[in-house]
């Protein structure tokens, strides 16, 4: 296990869209090295999310975690530690919820994104056990952000209004509080 380099935005391997894991793959020594190093570069990062081309490789793998300790998104509800392998997202209705988003690999950069309010996702976890479920809410983005990037697409390709784009200390200063007092509404009507 290891912490990686994470790659940023202007790398080509950010722009490609990653290959299906096959199920040899994914029970294979490298492949499983990949998942914990990702795991561990996530956490190192305080990211809420990871996905493989981040770290330079092109196979449908991110993980999601979100802690209660994490200091970049306290607004964010809690996820489990989830390995997912050539996920498929599918939205269960209409409804949308802008984001504001930032990313490991567009250092320092917040945009609001807009993203659906209930999907279901569809994946195998790192054991090759397939997973059909419904996330609602805040959770859904870091689900969609992570799924955009084994698609080859940036948060920033998704930003509604690019003279929106902020600086961390830009959003901590003037949108934080906003942003979360309408996340926590959410959360609270949809739950996460």
């Amino acid at each position: 296990m290891a912490v990686r380099e994470i790659v940023t935005v202007g790398a080509p391997v950010l722009r490609e869209r990653a290959r299906e894991v096959t199920t040899t793959q994914l029970g294979s020594a490298p492949v499983q090295e990949l998942i914990d190093d990702l795991i561990d570069t996530m956490r190192a990062a305080s990211g809420a999310g990871l996905a493989a081309n981040q770290v330079g490789e092109l196979l449908r793998i991110a993980v999601i975690e979100v802690r209660g300790t994490n200091a970049r998104y306290p607004y964010k509800p809690p996820i489990p530690l989830t390995v997912i392998v050539n996920p498929a997202i599918e939205p269960l209705d209409d409804e949308l919820f802008e984001i504001n988003e930032g990313c490991l690999s567009v250092p320092g950069v917040r945009g609001v994104v807009p993203r659906n309010v209930r999907v279901r996702v569809r994946y195998r976890d790192r054991d090759g056990a397939e997973h059909s479920v419904v996330r609602r809410g805040l959770t859904t983005g870091t689900f969609q952000h992570e799924v955009d990037h084994l698609d080859g697409v940036l948060f920033t390709d998704r930003v509604g209004d690019p003279s929106a784009l902020t600086s961390w200390e830009h959003f901590e200063r003037h949108d934080r509080a906003a942003f979360e007092a309408r996340a926590r509404a959410l959360v609270a009507r949809v739950g996460s």
